[in-house]
């Protein structure tokens, strides 16, 4: 979103600088969730529109709880939707996630969607939440949307093979591997096949100074990720919400046995 005259650093700007940032991943609705992930401390919250609702309206609720906590959004769009990223980010989206990018030619799309010319071909508009409702002149409103976050996602083998030109792709700023989707595409084969077609793919993210992001679903696998040199983690609210449920409720009967006699 274009800077309102503060010192708040982008993603971006804290990527460049060396930080390690944690952020949650929510479906829509979850406005509470959004506020509560900014009370916490959390750098981001990743908006998810490709799997689940992508209700722009709904959307724009949780941009404005975000702003109001000083958290930054990241929205994961649908897989080649120009006309969503565009209103992601005139709303004041943070970056897009774009899932599905399975060569360079695909990365080099994601780019152009997120970007305005000459880096891109997202349509100019100043008047959007983003440029503060006309407030701003366009050379700032530019200069600002630069800093929106590129993150590709690479969910298929022929993509992890590609990793090099993918990561190598002007504009790319973070690489996330789906390893759901990429174990379905190969056939759910033996872990240490998918493992190694990750690994690679991180190697290439690195090796093109590009940050690896990661979805983790909890706090160990947050710090085994960071160990291995992922910069951004992202934790499957799904998955850490029903850990905690299931485990509450297994205090819960054991509670109501009672202690053996």
């Amino acid at each position: 979103m274009t800077a309102r005259g503060t010192s708040r650093r982008t993603l971006k700007q804290r990527l460049a600088d060396g930080e390690r940032l944690r952020g949650a991943l929510l479906r829509l609705p979850s406005e509470t969730l959004v506020e509560m992930a900014g009370v916490a401390g959390l750098d981001y919250v990743v908006i998810d529109c490709e799997h689940g609702p992508a209700d722009t309206a709904l959307l724009q609720h949780h941009l404005t709880a975000a702003a109001a906590y000083g958290i930054d959004v990241l929205v994961r769009v649908g897989s080649a939707e120009p006309a969503l990223a565009l209103r992601c980010l005139d709303m004041g989206a943070a970056g897009l996630i774009h899932p599905h990018v399975n060569s360079a030619e695909d990365a080099r799309r994601a780019v152009a969607a997120s970007h305005y010319p000459p880096w891109g071909e997202r349509g100019f508009a100043t008047y959007s939440r983003a440029g503060r409702f006309g407030t701003v002149t366009a050379a700032d409103h530019v200069a600002a949307s630069r800093e929106a976050l590129v993150v590709t996602m690479v969910e298929t083998r022929r993509a992890c093979e590609d990793a090099d030109a993918i990561a190598g792709t002007e504009g790319v700023d973070a690489v996330l591997v789906g390893p759901a989707d990429l174990a379905a595409d190969c056939g759910f084969p033996e872990p240490g096949v998918v493992d190694a077609l990750i690994n690679r793919t991180h190697d290439a993210t690195r090796a093109h100074k590009r940050a690896v992001m990661t979805i983790v679903p909890s706090l160990q696998a947050a710090r085994a990720a960071e160990r291995q040199g992922a910069r951004l983690i992202v934790y499957n609210m799904a998955h850490v919400l029903m850990d905690t449920m299931r485990s509450l409720s297994a205090s819960g009967t054991a509670d109501a046995v009672g202690p053996p006699a």
